[in-house]
């Protein structure tokens, strides 16, 4: 007469998970939680989990258990290993929460700007348009190294070499330039 072994007594764990994930059979869940709550739970502690964060860890994944179950497919390996998969995710996002502070939106760094004021933002306005006619009754050479150097955030240097033109020239007509535009705008006293 043989002997049973822990193996003959233990239920099939294939068969008691497709049975939640089929028919949500609690019994069947029950059997899989008494079998599986107690390892999960060392688990996360021997993981360096405290005793409450590896009771949370364990319900988490007990949890999912239940509501998984239906995707949990035998022919990719075996229900210990796929419970275990679960919790080892849980605790992974359970330290990534740890690392990373929560959000505070009264944190100064996350707080809006408070809105400019009506008639701040009309001066800003009403500058930008009086340097957009200043610019434009630049001679042609003028505005366009104004645009390159300014708008495209090119260098002396590289504009001398994009037109063509001695590095000496390019700065003398950036000086007659800024001279003409200070001139147009010095009732504003923004730009000096």
């Amino acid at each position: 007469m043989r002997r049973k072994t822990d193996a003959d007594r233990t239920p099939d764990m294939v068969a008691l998970l497709c049975a939640v994930g089929a028919r949500r059979d609690l019994e069947a869940y029950e059997v899989l939680f008494r079998h599986f709550a107690p390892r999960v739970k060392a688990y996360m502690a021997r993981l360096g989990g405290d005793g409450q964060l590896a009771e949370e860890l364990m319900q988490e994944t007990m949890i999912a258990v239940w509501n998984k179950a239906d995707r949990f497919d035998p022919s990719k390996g075996a229900v210990s290993t796929w419970i275990f998969t679960i919790a080892r995710n849980l605790r992974i996002d359970a330290f990534r929460r740890e690392k990373r502070p929560d959000f505070d939106p009264n944190d100064p760094a996350f707080v809006p700007d408070d809105a400019a004021l009506a008639d701040a933002e009309l001066d800003a306005r009403e500058v930008s348009e009086q340097l957009h006619e200043a610019i434009a009754a630049l001679p042609e050479e003028q505005a366009a190294l104004l645009k390159l150097s300014f708008f495209e955030d090119q260098s002396h240097s590289a504009i001398a070499t994009r037109l063509n033109l001695p590095l000496g020239t390019v700065k003398s007509r950036m000086r007659l330039a800024f001279e003409k535009l200070r001139t147009a705008l010095a009732h504003f006293g923004d730009v000096s």
